[in-house]
């Protein structure tokens, strides 16, 4: 039965049997909201350690929220979940896209899909409002993601939203994505589960209509909103731009931002925007030159080449720099991986590199595997070369430890590199560095970080990059936050700049808003504590799975080595790796590490928040018991994974 906000229903689909039902959203919603919070549980409950990601009783988790779909509250976000073979050792992980493919999922019906088995033969999913229909995807198999998405549109119709593999997925490769239309994607190497399963694609349309509880509440707090993020960036800085450029915005969005596509030679349009559009970049333009025009339209064809083939441009990032390395260092050569490297940054040599991975030809079987798994067959000197650049399930890592302090504990304990996370403090030191940078429409000061800083991290001491002090209680505040937007569903890039407010007095956002949207739509009253609670409770439920798994505490809460030996030297768009200091003075965390030392204590300090053992870094029952979760501690204490 729907209630407002949500359709009602989850449905559950046996691929080995073709059995197709649905359950009740309800049976989850009181808890953990939606997105990650329900694929959280879904997953607790379903999927056993001892399942491999490749394994059919693997689930593939997808999950809409109550405010997915509905106008004006950057809300078209969907997550996909499931355990990820870009990880080692594999463990549960999630991914987070946008577009319009997650609202006509509601539109459709369904709140979510939770997948299970594996085809004897390559299928899609079809749901057309109630109709949901498994069809032979033989046709499709083969096709890049791209041209499958075109395919099933002529079949179906221009309206119906598409969310596909390619290549890469079909074939295993750890960190093939699944791209939905308006070049949404989501990684984890979670296109590598849906290819096992067999499931080339996912369409969905409908003819349903979402009902807010109070519909002139969220035409009000629709138009908050967009006062709220009123001049926030339209313009992503440092990137080059693509041919045929233009700004476009996800279902519903509030006023769009730095997202953008672009148009191909024969017509193709892909979005371009973060390290889709710039992994390339520097590359191209050491290779062909700064000012002609490969340097600017290879960037594009490259990102677009990553999407057909169906592999997470991140990893693809980190996986060419560890490549560079082991040139140099006589490790590797153009024999060994039948690719050129003084040919990198050309079209040819990303055409190489993607094709031979996805395809797994020759060297690219190795590194299909992702840059940690494809060292270790090389052998240990290339695996030394696997250093801070590269983060957990292989990902470029950004917004790193030693230029932010906090961002050490979110690293340490997340599967993945947790972006949403890094975002919230990333993005306003970069409006803060217009500040120091004069820059004539700058308004984020350092009075007006420290503001900032006291009302949504906790203290002033969350924006001292000079100290290690204030960073854990920013933290917890940060992860709570985050498991919350990302379970209503919402855009992290929208809310996170909206902390700051260009037009308002004292340029301090409202953490409230979250609760205001969720009151408008669902009629469900929570205050910001308690709707962080809920958020306590989906982060410490992840981690319960993650100890399930295999993570056991403070011993796996940790960093690369290289982040305690090798000073920072440089930071992208900020060079001098500048950061307010003590009082807001303008610092520099140039030739910083972490501080092994102040590293732990800060551990100490948010154990002791999380209401965790503090030596161990173990959950405790009473503090599963207080927050909800009082039937996952018989599980764990089985285990011996609480105290």
């Amino acid at each position: 039965m729907a209630s407002f906000g949500y359709s009602g229903k989850i449905l559950r689909v046996d691929l080995s049997s073709g059995n197709i039902t649905h359950t009740s959203t309800a049976d989850y919603a009181d808890r953990f909201l939606g997105g990650r919070g329900i694929a959280t549980k879904v997953y607790w409950d379903e999927v056993s350690p001892d399942i491999n990601a490749f394994d059919a009783e693997n689930r593939l988790i997808i999950m809409t929220g109550p405010l997915t779909g509905f106008t004006g509250l950057a809300s078209p976000r969907w997550g996909i979940e499931g355990k990820s073979p870009a990880t080692t050792p594999e463990c549960f992980s999630y991914s987070n896209l946008g577009g319009s493919w997650g609202a006509h999922l509601k539109f459709a019906g369904c709140d979510g899909i939770v997948i299970q088995g594996e085809s004897d033969r390559p299928i899609y999913l079809s749901i057309h409002d109630g109709n949901i229909q498994i069809k032979d995807a033989s046709h499709l198999w083969g096709m890049g993601a791209i041209e499958a998405r075109k395919a099933l549109k002529a079949e179906l119709g221009s309206s119906v939203r598409v969310a596909a593999i390619g290549p890469a997925g079909e074939n295993l490769v750890s960190f093939a994505i699944v791209l939905a239309d308006d070049g949404a994607s989501g990684s984890s190497g979670l296109g590598a589960v849906m290819g096992a399963k067999k499931l080339k694609a996912i369409t969905v349309s409908g003819s349903g209509k979402l009902t807010a509880a109070d519909p002139e509440g969220l035409r009000k707090i629709a138009r908050y909103a967009r006062e709220l993020t009123k001049g926030m960036p339209t313009v992503q800085k440092g990137l080059t731009p693509g041919p045929k450029m233009r700004r476009v915005a996800c279902y519903g969005c509030i006023r769009g931002c730095i997202r953008a596509d672009c148009e191909a030679k024969d017509g193709t349009r892909s979005k371009y925007m973060c390290t889709g559009a710039q992994f390339y970049q520097d590359a191209a333009k050491w290779h062909y030159g700064e000012w002609v025009p490969e340097s600017t339209e290879v960037p594009f064809y490259a990102n677009m080449l990553c999407d057909d083939y169906g592999v997470d441009t991140n990893s693809i990032a980190a996986m060419i720099i560890w490549l560079a390395r082991c040139y140099r260092a006589g490790i590797l050569t153009d024999a060994d991986t039948g690719m050129t490297i003084l040919k990198l940054g050309s079209l040819e040599f990303i055409e190489t590199l993607v094709k031979s991975i996805s395809l797994r030809e020759g060297f690219g079987d190795v590194l299909s595997r992702g840059t940690f798994r494809a060292a270790e067959s090389v052998g240990e000197k290339a695996r030394e070369l696997i250093t801070y650049y590269v983060s957990k399930a292989g990902h470029l890592t950004l917004y790193e430890p030693r230029m932010f302090v906090a961002h050490g504990l979110m690293y340490a304990m997340e599967p993945r590199q947790p972006i949403n996370q890094l975002h919230e403090m990333g993005l306003p030191l970069y409006q803060w560095l217009d500040c120091v940078n004069k820059v004539q429409t700058a308004y984020l000061s350092s009075d007006v970080f420290r503001r900032i800083a006291k009302r949504f991290w906790g203290s002033e001491l969350a924006v001292d990059f000079s100290t290690y002090e204030g960073k854990a209680l920013a933290v917890k505040k940060i992860q709570d936050r985050q498991c919350v937007r990302d379970s209503l569903i919402l855009c992290d890039f929208a809310l996170n700049n909206a902390a700051s407010v260009r037009y308002s007095e004292d340029h301090v956002g409202d953490p409230t808003l979250d609760s205001k949207m969720l009151l408008a739509v669902t009629g469900r009253e929570m205050d910001e504590g308690e709707l962080n609670t809920i958020g306590e409770r989906i982060f410490n439920l992840q981690r319960a799975i993650l100890a399930r798994e295999g993570h056991r505490g403070r011993d796996s809460d940790v960093l690369d080595e290289s982040f305690y030996t090798r000073p920072l030297r440089t930071v992208g768009l900020n060079p001098e790796c500048l950061a307010p200091g003590k009082d807001g003075e303008v610092i520099s965390r140039k030739g910083e590490v972490v501080d092994r030392e102040k590293f732990e204590a800060m551990k100490d300090e948010y154990y002791e928040l999380r209401g965790w053992d503090v030596a161990s870094g173990l959950q405790t029952t009473a503090k599963l018991e207080e927050i909800g979760l009082g039937d996952i501690v018989s599980d764990l204490e089985r285990r011996q994974l609480t105290v």
